[in-house]
């Protein structure tokens, strides 16, 4: 790899805008900026290169997200996310962006099956995925539980709203907080779900009158995923801004078209092999070689 900078910033254009670019972006760093309310951004992520290449633009944290199912293996759903395998994406993330803050994924059944492996297999994310935290979808049903990963050291973000991961027992994924019960059980979460540790609360698929209401409810930043922008700060799937993914949710509208790219450098690559068009040959043999070899 290079050591030169892989996209060029001005100070001016990133001056007003949470970076990486000054730092290693730490949940102290993060309190900070929501405390002022400094919004900050997040994306997905699941390999070095890209993160390295998402860092070199400033983006201050990263999600290693369950939907790497989806993104990397092709699954249909995030259930099929294997621990280990997530664990191996984080580790590899914060070594492609070390200044970036990296939050890790607990997979489905990771920690739904009792609290001595939920602590675990969090724990696990700490120390061979050298991740900054981890995420969980929860409900008040896993308070006790969260609150022992918290105990144990591990910086931990409460995921509320829409849970993905119970898609097949909703009957498919949906929207939460959509009238008055189910919001005020949302805030309430909220409030319990920091009292027990959380760093962090993430909402998913919420009205804004939900987040705002969690937002002034609680004292740790919320991130927003599809929550509305009173959230501190904002979390998506960068495959569905890339223009990758055949379907994005509405809160997630491609802003490139990186799909049609990555098949433009396949169709140009196929052109050169059938055209033998490959440049200059980089490798010859030494002074005297060729010839004692074809004679």
């Amino acid at each position: 790899m290079t050591d030169q900078p892989l996209i060029e910033t001005t100070q001016d254009a990133m001056s007003s805008c949470p970076s990486c670019l000054e730092g290693p972006v730490t949940l102290r760093t993060i309190r900070k900026w929501s405390k002022a309310n400094n919004k900050w951004s997040c994306l997905t992520c699941y390999d070095a290169t890209t993160a390295r290449w998402m860092a070199e633009a400033g983006l201050p944290t990263m999600l290693v997200g369950d939907t790497a199912a989806e993104m990397i293996l092709g699954f249909d759903s995030t259930i099929h996310a294997p621990l280990d395998f997530l664990i191996l994406l984080t580790a590899a993330v914060k070594r492609g962006a070390p200044n970036v803050f990296v939050m890790g994924d607990m997979p489905f059944l990771s920690y739904q099956v009792d609290e001595a492996s939920a602590v675990t297999n969090a724990g696990r994310f700490m120390t061979e995925g050298n991740a900054d935290a981890v995420k969980l979808e929860v409900d008040r049903n896993y308070l006790d539980r969260f609150a022992a990963i918290c105990n144990a050291g591990v910086a931990s973000v409460a995921h509320l709203g829409s849970k993905p991961q119970q898609a097949k027992q909703a009957g498919g994924y949906t929207s939460a907080g959509r009238n008055a019960d189910a919001a005020q059980i949302i805030v309430e979460d909220a409030i319990a779900f920091e009292q027990a540790g959380a760093s962090m609360l993430l909402l998913e698929a919420v009205p804004e009158e939900v987040s705002s209401a969690v937002v002034s409810a609680t004292t740790i930043p919320v991130i927003g995923c599809g929550a509305g922008t009173d959230c501190h700060g904002q979390v998506v799937v960068l495959q569905d801004l890339a223009g990758l993914t055949k379907w994005q949710p509405a809160f997630a509208k491609p802003t490139s078209n990186l799909g049609i790219e990555l098949g433009n450098v396949a169709k140009n690559w196929m052109e050169n092999v059938h055209s033998s068009s490959l440049g200059t040959h980089p490798y010859k043999m030494r002074d005297g070689e060729s010839q004692r070899f074809t004679s």
